[in-house]
């Protein structure tokens, strides 16, 4: 059976897509899942988190990384979902026609968006090209300061531009942001706690979506 391809889109910058991607990667290998990694942004983030877990993990034939160009996205992830369970893509933060082969071939487009309204409406443009594309669409509250009024607000007002809002909202931790530069996931690091909460029921949620 051919595997999964979830592409991480926003077009605005600082929304958390790499970490989302890299924990998303951790919990699914950690369930028996094989993963391949692609990053087609020129900044590579996921590239340089790769690098780190390979000094310290080793090489591991469940978890692989490639980069690709924008529009090279399509062949490489069609190529890696014959061989891995689930290929997840990391894309440039911005929004243009270079975006549309990873929503093209997405099973699920998973879309970052940190509490703000001015992240909110930079999202408009993602929702837009990923239906056009007729990539099914999840957005995830990331970097969220949990139980505030404005993070209400901000669910609120995804759900009402029509797009599927995940009911794990991803908390702003530090544990986040450590585990990141050392290559490893936040589950990796923390066997019990929020962090591993919603990571866990993030990914539960993204695999009952896929189906």
């Amino acid at each position: 059976m051919a595997g999964r391809i979830i592409t991480v889109a926003q077009q605005k910058g600082g929304s958390g897509k790499t970490t989302l991607a890299v924990n998303l990667a951790v919990a699914l290998h950690e369930r028996g899942h094989s993963v391949a990694l692609v990053d087609t942004d020129p900044q590579g983030s996921m590239g340089r988190w790769f690098i780190e877990r390979m000094g310290t993990q080793g090489e591991d034939e469940a978890m692989d990384f490639s980069t690709s160009s924008a529009w090279g996205a399509s062949y490489e992830s069609e190529k890696l979902k014959k061989r891995f369970d689930f290929v997840i893509v990391d894309t440039p933060p911005k929004i243009d026609s270079d975006l549309r082969p990873a929503l093209r071939v997405a099973d699920l487009v998973l879309v970052p968006v940190a509490t703000s309204h001015v992240d909110l409406w930079a999202t408009e443009g993602v929702l837009d090209l990923a239906r056009r594309e007729k990539a099914p669409v999840l957005v995830v509250l990331n970097r969220v300061r949990p139980n505030t009024r404005l993070s209400v607000e901000v669910a609120a007002s995804a759900a009402d531009l029509g797009a599927v809002v995940a009911s794990t909202q991803i908390a702003n931790r530090v544990v986040y942001a450590e585990t990141l530069g050392l290559g490893l996931g936040a589950v990796e690091r923390i066997r019990t706690g929020p962090a591993r909460d919603e990571v866990t029921a993030l990914t539960d949620e993204v695999l009952a979506t896929l189906g």
